[in-house]
């Protein structure tokens, strides 16, 4: 079976240990959240990721916070591009606003699940660099070609 994972692609380069550690604090979020419960958490991250979404990391807490580390621990830039990671973030941004909506409509079960999928995400990315997001950008590219040629 042939490898046809793609992954989208601007040529403008970030820092990938910075974008891991931000997956690492949306992990950290993520656990809270599903400890506590509490929803201004998930309202937190949807305004996040809406910001890095939009090209606007300058104003991201998480990317802010992030920084902060990368200069304090001396981490080395390890450039890769952006696309990818801001995939990533609009799938973030869809699966918390899913757990905003479930959670304000009492679907508590529900909620744990696609929260427990983001902190699973998350985890994978900050830990393993593996990024589900091309993954899903390979197969909406599939999916959409299925739909061109009919």
């Amino acid at each position: 079976m042939e490898n046809d994972i793609q992954c989208p692609v601007d040529f403008v380069l970030i820092n990938e240990n910075k974008a891991r550690l931000i997956a690492f604090f949306v992990l950290v979020l993520s656990v809270v959240f599903l400890i506590t419960g509490l929803w201004v958490i998930v309202a937190f991250l949807i305004v996040d990721f809406l910001v890095r979404v939009n090209n606007l990391g300058q104003y991201s807490l998480l990317a802010i916070l992030s920084d902060a580390v990368i200069k304090q621990l001396k981490i080395k830039n390890k450039p890769t591009d952006r696309a990818p990671k801001r995939f990533a973030a609009g799938v973030g941004l869809l699966f918390t606003s899913c757990i905003l909506i479930l959670t304000f409509l009492d679907l508590p079960v529900l909620s744990i699940i696609v929260a427990t999928t983001v902190a699973i995400f998350a985890f994978l990315e900050s830990f393993v660099g593996f990024c589900a997001g091309c993954y899903a950008y390979s197969l909406l590219r599939k999916a959409s070609g299925l739909f061109k040629s009919q």
